[in-house]
């Protein structure tokens, strides 16, 4: 697929010493589910008149005055928590706050990510019931919330959640990364229809920055592909770059999905339960095993990961 970079930046027409522009026009996409057409019709009225985006908006009916309210309560308070960084608070007065967000590739949710394209389907309905039921278990830290999808055995619709669950937490405006962690078989490219020649394996492998994917229609979600195979996955996410690639995620994000690989197969997901610290099970209707269940969960106990609940699917 075509692999334009994405630049988020200030628009034009919107006065570039007002940080929290370029957040709420972001904020009132993603909120609103503002299509490209939608968007290019308001950049034409902003283009047009001179106003802003969110007036321009509100002026051709696409948003609300609430919706717009809470687009511009997200986005200062977005703001003032990246500017917590010392650093990139530094940075940004150094570059006068022209800082853009690139993503070198960007993908596209596949059709069996419902999410995505049909809130209204009982299966979208049932992922953000989980979404809601996750946030209630928050044990109140600060940090951003990682959290590990296990499975027993491949083929339980583990990588499937995964994607789902990211979607579902960026709709909420707040930034979301996937990581795609299972070395061994990935599959979040498929599922986000990006094919890219580096990913997390070639960044646990060479130290190199990890490179990210920006997701069509969804500006909150960026997710990291685990990459071409390698032969010693297990040795990668051991290593302790992985450790320390977690811990920069969790300040740049509010939310962390982690794919990963079967249990029973390899011993790359006890490792990243250990590091996430939280942890949700996925196991399949009348198709897994008992016997791998139980011993899942007693690996699973010397890693002292919190198990926040089980999930058994049917899709």
């Amino acid at each position: 697929m075509n692999a334009e970079p994405m630049e988020h930046s200030f628009d034009a027409t919107e006065n570039p010493a007002d940080e929290a522009a370029d957040e709420i026009r972001e904020a009132l996409i993603a909120y609103c589910r503002l299509q490209s057409e939608a968007v290019e019709q308001i950049n034409a009225t902003v283009r047009a008149s001179g106003v802003s985006f969110t007036e321009a908006a509100l002026q051709l009916g696409l948003v609300t005055p609430r919706e717009a309210r809470e687009a511009d309560a997200w986005a200062r308070d977005n703001i003032a928590r990246r500017n917590s960084n010392v650093i990139e608070k530094a940075v940004r007065r150094q570059t006068g706050n022209a800082i853009t967000i690139r993503h070198a590739v960007i993908g596209k949710p596949s059709l069996r990510l419902l999410p995505a394209y049909d809130l209204n389907n009982p299966h979208s309905e049932q992922i953000r019931a989980l979404r809601t039921e996750l946030l209630l278990l928050n044990d109140g830290t600060r940090e951003a919330r990682s959290l590990a999808i296990l499975s027993p055995c491949s083929g339980e619709g583990r990588s499937q959640l995964a994607g789902e669950l990211a979607i579902a937490f960026s709709q909420l405006g707040r930034r979301t990364l996937l990581v795609d962690a299972d070395l061994r078989n990935p599959s979040q490219h498929f599922l986000f229809c990006s094919e890219v020649p580096w990913g997390l394996a070639q960044s646990l492998a060479f130290g190199e920055p990890a490179h990210l994917i920006g997701v069509e229609g969804l500006p909150f979600l960026t997710v990291l592909p685990a990459g071409p195979r390698v032969s010693n996955p297990l040795e990668l996410i051991s290593g302790g770059r992985f450790e320390s690639l977690l811990k920069h995620w969790r300040r740049d994000y509010d939310f962390i999905i982690i794919d990963t690989p079967p249990v029973s197969q390899y011993a790359d997901a006890l490792t990243i339960a250990a590091l996430a610290s939280r942890t949700l099970l996925v196991g399949r209707t009348q198709s897994t095993p008992y016997k791998d269940v139980q011993a899942m969960l007693r690996r699973l106990g010397p890693t002292q990961t919190r198990i926040l609940g089980a999930v058994v699917s049917s899709f």
